[in-house]
């Protein structure tokens, strides 16, 4: 059993890794230390999309902003069975600089986020202009409880990631099974 919740924390911790960036969020690289204050957390999702007129025909065509941050995963390093160092780049995608940016990170034990959180974190990042890049590394650790509340989940998180500034909020979230 040890060894299996062992191998479980290794994925989760991989895996919520690699989430991030698919979320183009800031991933479990945002972090701090677990268990912080939960009632914190902010949370808005923006309209992702905008609808433009088409030709001629007055026919719709629907576009994809590009969102305001962009992401990425630059590295994971083991750092134990249940402990990954995340180096993560965050970059201002908008035209204007950003201030007062923060990026807050939780992971959930199951399929939506109303299951335990097993990890969270924040990482002030203050002012990025228009271009600037952010790069940090954090630790990201699981305990052995946290690890078997994702078992119990069917090896189920969901990765929620909120980008605030003083004028844009992002949440990106997603689920993925690890285990």
């Amino acid at each position: 059993m040890r060894t299996k919740l062992l191998a479980v924390g290794g994925v989760v911790l991989l895996l919520a890794g690699a989430a991030g960036a698919v979320l183009t969020g800031f991933g479990p690289a945002s972090g701090g230390d677990s268990g912080s204050d939960v009632e914190s957390f902010p949370t808005e999702t923006p309209a992702e999309r905008t609808t433009d007129s088409g030709g001629a025909d007055s026919a719709e065509t629907t576009a994809t902003a590009t969102p305001p941050f962009g992401f990425t995963i630059d590295d994971i390093e083991n750092c134990g069975q249940t402990c990954r160092d995340v180096t993560s780049t965050l970059t201002n995608q908008q035209d204007t600089t950003a201030t007062d940016v923060t990026v807050y990170t939780r992971i959930y034990a199951g399929n939506g986020t109303d299951g335990d959180v097993v990890w969270e974190g924040s990482e002030p990042v203050g002012t990025l202009d228009a271009g600037e890049s952010y790069t940090a590394t954090k630790r990201v650790e699981l305990s052995y409880s946290e690890a078997l509340a994702i078992e119990n989940e069917d090896g189920w998180i969901t990765v929620q990631t909120t980008v605030q500034s003083d004028d844009r909020t992002v949440t990106f979230t997603d689920q993925r099974q690890v285990a």
